[in-house]
């Protein structure tokens, strides 16, 4: 039977960030997962480490826009008929706390998380040679309308710039000097200047656990849950045998529920999906930049694989088959913007963001089991802020001086 300080179960970027900062403080560490790093959720995003979202994704609160949301004709969220009945609590809770006060707060409490976060991410990068997977040129917001361009503008102005971050504004003709290939669909955009984009997020966490393992840290495939409490610590079962640690972390995104729902946990985890393609650019196009179609509400991100276009939010059940219907409504609206070619994936990806309805994570300790820890829930932003989790995560769990208050991420906040 192996024996080690910690088990963290879930090898996404969460779960290997965590097993790298307990590392590095000098637990040993036994990483658990049925698949291999970096193929799950961490797989498929847009590949942006987010400096600049300092307001998370929240619920829209004006009444045009959720009628036309409610009539499911849209690229950037549309949800199952059949499933949305099982929601209506979660979006509740999701809408109240949209509201501009609360917002506020629950930014606040987010903003120290999120300054972290490149600074974080970078330090990986260099100690595991991954410096070719990172691009810092930010990215850029366009917009078809003028009204909406107007509004991203103030936004940016109003919110954004009083925290220090910077970006540009661009008409057309400051637009297309930086992106030469976009069509005249476009009226100008805002170019945020301090994220990062990572062209193969998946190559990325794999990379990080690499890092973990040279260090001595244990990878496993195993089955999260199996976790039962043993005496001392816990027990869990992976294809080498049984395993025992003196703590545990659940650190399985949206499966994390799969695990903490035995242990007599029931926290209000819902489900974002979407789903990524990627293509090959027509031509001699070249996509310099990660863009958002603000006014269509779909993605492209340029990847060693290609360009990668990226949905919005799908409300359905977690398990239930891949629908192609938002990918095959943003596919022509894409051809529009930017001149994509063929597809380069025998069929679409479909990812799962695990989300909170006050648009936090859940970290730090479990509150009924001495030994049990709790890193999940981080929306949309799970691969921008997995190293500065893991970084407070591991101070919490050694008793030191943590870089910021973890109250606003406990579990308790729930009960």
């Amino acid at each position: 039977m192996s024996r080690s300080d910690v088990v963290v179960l879930g090898a996404g970027i969460v779960g290997v960030s965590v097993a790298l900062q307990l590392q590095a403080r000098g637990r040993s560490v036994t990483l658990v997962d049925r698949r291999p790093p970096g193929e799950e959720t961490s797989f498929g995003n847009a590949g942006l480490i987010e400096r600049a979202s300092v307001v998370p994704y929240s619920f829209p609160r004006e009444l045009a826009v959720l009628a036309r949301y409610a009539l499911n004709h849209n690229i950037d969220a549309r949800y199952d008929p059949l499933f949305a009945p099982r929601l209506t609590s979660w979006l509740f809770r999701f809408w109240y706390n949209s509201a501009p006060e609360r917002l506020k707060r629950i930014s606040a409490d987010m903003l120290p998380l999120i300054r972290q976060c490149l600074d974080e991410h970078k330090a990986l990068i260099a100690a595991a040679d991954l410096g070719h997977l990172i691009r810092e040129v930010g990215w850029i917001e366009v917009f078809r309308k003028e009204d909406s361009l107007k509004t991203g503008i103030e936004e940016a102005a109003d919110i954004y710039a009083p925290h220090g971050l910077r970006y540009d504004v661009l008409d057309v003709e400051a637009l297309k000097a930086r992106e030469p290939h976009l069509s005249d669909v476009v009226v100008g955009g805002v170019h945020w200047l301090d994220p990062a984009s990572i062209l193969d997020p998946g190559a990325l966490v794999k990379g990080y656990a690499a890092l973990f393992e040279k260090r001595g840290g244990t990878f496993a495939i195993g089955d999260a849950r199996s976790l039962e409490t043993a005496p001392g610590g816990w027990r869990f079962k992976t294809a080498d045998g049984v395993g025992e640690a003196a703590e545990a972390v659940i650190a399985l995104g949206p499966w994390s529920d799969d695990v903490y729902r035995d242990l007599g946990y029931d926290f209000p985890l819902a489900v974002k999906r979407g789903y990524h393609m990627h293509y090959a650019p027509a031509g001699n196009a070249v996509l310099n930049h990660t863009l958002l179609d603000v006014d269509s509400g779909f993605l492209l991100a340029t990847m060693n694989k290609g360009v990668r276009l990226t949905t919005g939010v799908e409300f359905a059940d977690r398990d239930a088959p891949p629908s192609p219907i938002q990918l095959d409504r943003a596919e022509p609206v894409a051809r529009e913007l930017f001149p994509i070619g063929e597809r380069l994936d025998p069929e679409p990806w479909l990812g799962r963001r695990p989300c909170m309805p006050d648009m936090k994570p859940v970290i730090g300790r479990a509150p009924r089991h001495a030994g049990l820890w709790f890193a999940f829930g981080h929306n949309h932003h799970g691969l921008t802020l997995g190293p500065v989790t893991g970084r407070l995560l591991a101070e919490m769990m050694t008793g030191a001086e943590t870089f910021t208050d973890p109250t606003p991420y406990g579990a308790d906040r729930f009960d």
